[in-house]
Parts: structure tokens; sequence; C-alpha cells
């Protein structure tokens, strides 16, 4: 049983990572010191998903299920096992993997430009 909470709360847990990684970039206009936390978040998912870099959630959430006497994800691994085909089509999963990356490069040129607009002013025109 509490392998089965264990592999549940992983589940819970990557899902939560995963939505940090689409969303993160946008938190951290208003919260400035998480975009180091976002960059490494962004910069692990998009190593995950083009490189194939296992995640270490993933292997985590095998480990507790195969303690549970479960069968573990499959290779695909954990998008393709709980989101691709169940939150949005098969078919559509390179419009999906677009719109991420979209929605993550938007974040972070939108935190670049409010940065930009926060910073102080610098006066040179009365010099001591």
């Amino acid at each position: 049983m509490l392998y089965r909470l264990l592999a549940d709360a992983t589940v819970l847990l990557h899902l939560a990572f995963v939505t940090y990684v689409v969303v993160g970039g946008f938190l951290a206009w208003r919260w400035r010191r998480t975009i180091g936390w976002h960059l490494a978040a962004a910069g692990w998912g998009i190593l995950a998903v083009g490189v194939g870099i296992t995640c270490p959630l993933t292997l985590l959430e095998n480990w507790a299920r195969h303690r549970a006497g479960q069968a573990g994800l499959p290779p695909s691994g954990f998008i393709d096992h709980y989101l691709t085909g169940v939150i949005y089509p098969e078919h559509a999963l390179g419009l999906v993997r677009l719109l991420v990356l979209t929605a993550i490069l938007g974040s972070w040129l939108g935190y670049l430009l409010l940065g930009r607009r926060r910073a102080p002013a610098h006066d040179f025109s009365h010099t001591p």
C-alpha cells in the first residue's frame, strides 16, 4: 500500500513539474527570483523530451510500482503514458510541443521586457 501511494504521489509531483515548466516563467514575472528555478526546470524538460534523458521521477515511480507489484511505465515514459492520448490526442503531439516551447520562450521574453521596464533609469544629467 505504501509503495502504491508513493507511486501515485510521484505522478502528482510529475504533473506539477510539467505544469511548472509550462507556466513557471510567467510566475517569474511576479516573483522575479524564481526565474533561475524555471530556467533549470525548462532546461531539464527540454533535454528530457528532446534528447530522451530519463527523469528521476520516472525512475522513482517505476521503482515504487514494481515494489507494489504493478507494471512500471512504458519505455516511452511519463508524458506518453499520462498525457499524450489522454490530455491531448496523439496526432497533436507536435503542436503541443510547439505551444509549450512558445509559452516558455514567451514567458522568458516577457520576463526580460518587464525587467527592463522596472529597472531604475540612470539620470546622468547631474554630474558631481
